[in-house]
């Protein structure tokens, strides 16, 4: 099968396109045929070096763990999913490649209405709100402010507390705030203006807040509501003054939580954006691209053509 190979650590420029052997499914283990595989920023700062004591690296390697495909086939065991089904999830490293084995509670079949290129966009940005939005336990009725509200975690959190009819008040650049709105939330500026922006946009308060985007906003919003009711995925030195991190380990994640999101997505009630889809050999150029910030949405790297794969 085809892959993009990397053989040692640094820039962008290491990938390599190669042949190598196609893997098969084991015992307990599903194999899927890739469509599309995204490009999230753990997966550059794994390229580079920077996390080979957490997460040990064997060259040559192929990276990525975000994928959606078509099961291919199922290792001995298995009964869900089925040869055939278009599922979307995480897979331990090689998703950028032709064919990669994962386990069946990291992927989650995708409703047929729903192309797997939108669908490849959900799971980590999905998984990380839902698992960020469970520690907030916010109530219906009570408003929330989302920090870095356009960004795909900040989004899907949105998207997941109006579903929850909770009010959500959304941090963004003021080029994003016409996306925020449309996303359901009320927009609001980053930095110094935003205690005098939210109480006028909740003259009664807040009552919690979830931090996806960092730049000191959960010491801002400290201020406005007790630190028991903050939880933040970014900044991790927030914790000393008690507020809640969301932290998670993206190798043993249960896909199987995203089945409702996903619905949502098929449905039209749950949005995500696509910031690029670039070719196999593009997948430099998208490291580039996500290392480089300022997205909105995901970047994705088309793998294969599939039968099925939009419908």
């Amino acid at each position: 099968m085809k892959a993009q190979v990397i053989t040692r650590f640094g820039e962008p420029e290491v990938f390599e396109a190669r042949e190598v052997d196609s893997p098969s499914a084991g015992p307990g283990q599903v194999l899927v045929r890739v469509a599309v595989a995204a490009v999230n920023p753990l997966d550059a700062k794994i390229r580079g070096g920077a996390l080979s004591s957490m997460f040990p690296t064997t060259f040559p390697a192929v990276l990525g763990n975000e994928i959606a495909g078509v099961v291919e086939a199922v290792g001995e065991g298995v009964t869900e999913p089925s040869v055939g089904d278009r599922v979307a999830g995480f897979v331990p490293s090689g998703g950028y490649a032709e064919l990669v084995v994962t386990t069946p509670d990291r992927v989650v079949r995708v409703p047929d209405a729903l192309p797997l290129t939108k669908a490849a966009t959900i799971p980590t940005a999905a998984e990380t709100a839902q698992r960020a939005l469970a520690l907030l336990d916010a109530q219906p009725g009570e408003t929330v402010v989302v920090n870095a509200a356009a960004g795909s975690v900040g989004s899907a959190a949105v998207q997941l507390l109006n579903a929850a009819r909770v009010r959500v008040i959304g941090t963004a650049s003021e080029v994003n705030h016409d996306y925020v709105r449309a996303l359901g939330a009320t927009p609001v500026r980053y930095g110094d203006h935003l205690i005098a922006d939210l109480a006028l946009a909740a003259p009664d308060g807040v009552d919690a807040a979830f931090d996806a985007g960092g730049r000191g906003f959960a010491d801002r919003m400290l201020t406005l509501v007790e630190p028991s009711r903050i939880v933040t995925i970014v900044d991790f030195a927030a914790a000393r003054h008690g507020v809640q991190i969301a932290a998670g380990d993206p190798f043993a994640v249960d896909a199987r939580s995203l089945a409702p999101v996903l619905d949502l997505a098929a449905h039209g009630r749950f949005a995500t954006e696509v910031a690029g889809v670039v070719a196999f050999d593009g997948v430099a150029e998208a490291h580039r691209r996500s290392e480089d910030g300022h997205l909105r949405g995901k970047l994705l790297v088309h793998v294969a053509d599939i039968a099925g794969a939009n419908a």
